[in-house]
């Protein structure tokens, strides 16, 4: 049974508040599946269960659990070396052109890094080509996710998703019945909190993966960020966004560029 029309409503607009995320009809699926859990921990079972929670939230807002429904239904699936394309991309076409040019350490941001799968992979893909001169700062609204992407740790199940045999060897070891980030791939990671609707953290940036992010924004929104970003890049740096995105009728100022492994632009400016 999907969630009442009221709950929706309320639980949209918070979203866009707090997110700019943008909850359409159709998702009131979505809203139930991502609130029925956090429900469940305060008693409330039954077909009616995220409702009632909701209507909980509503008559005594807690800034906390404003939070936690606001996370739920932010936080997007991940996994190792998703659309492993942008990853070779990064190995044989960027790097190459950034090392010819930027004889200092490279500065990568991964924005909406979810539990951290990027911007660990990211790294490996770095490590894997003789990279050791760079970081990554890899950023996301949800202090829960971002939690987890800090410890490194991770299930099995988890450790299935994408990631290949032998850099799970190399760049991982056992921590129960899961696994841990080795420390040499751990120190090359930072993790902050941030909002992509606020200022971007300090630059300036070589390259940006901004994925499969911009497509839940409507238009002002996404030309908002994209702005935001290009003040936190190095002329002539390189973004990268998924596979379903493009700077079309967004910013025309970003010249696309030709590689395999889905849409990547250079930042007005400068050549690298």
């Amino acid at each position: 049974m999907s969630v009442s029309a009221q709950t929706f409503d309320y639980v949209a607009d918070l979203v866009r508040t707090r997110s700019a995320i943008q909850l359409g009809p159709g998702k009131e699926y979505l809203v139930e599946s991502r609130l029925a859990p956090l429900a469940r921990e305060r008693g409330m079972v039954g077909p009616a269960a995220v409702d009632a929670y909701v209507r909980d939230v509503r008559r005594g807002p807690d800034r906390g659990e404003l939070t936690r429904v606001v996370e739920a239904l932010t936080t997007n699936e991940t996994s190792w070396f998703r659309d492993s394309a942008a990853f070779g991309a990064l190995r044989t076409h960027l790097l190459p052109g950034l090392r010819a040019q930027r004889p200092g350490p490279l500065r990568i941001w991964s924005a909406a890094c979810s539990t951290g799968q990027e911007p660990y992979s990211i790294a490996m893909t770095l490590l894997e080509a003789g990279e050791t001169r760079f970081s990554v700062l890899a950023t996301d609204l949800s202090t829960a996710v971002l939690a987890q992407a800090t410890r490194g740790e991770y299930s099995q199940l988890e450790m299935n998703r994408g990631l290949p045999a032998p850099m799970l060897v190399r760049h991982f070891a056992r921590a129960g019945a899961g696994w841990a980030v080795k420390d040499e791939l751990r120190r090359r990671v930072g993790f902050a909190q941030h909002n992509l609707l606020q200022r971007p953290p300090p630059g300036p940036f070589d390259v940006v993966f901004l994925r499969n992010v911009l497509i839940y924004f409507d238009t002002t929104t996404k030309r908002d960020i994209v702005a935001r970003v290009r003040r936190a890049m190095r002329p002539g740096g390189f973004l990268i966004l998924g596979a379903a995105e493009s700077m079309v009728g967004i910013d025309d100022a970003w010249e696309r560029v030709t590689v395999t492994g889905g849409p990547v632009y250079r930042a007005p400016g400068g050549t690298p």
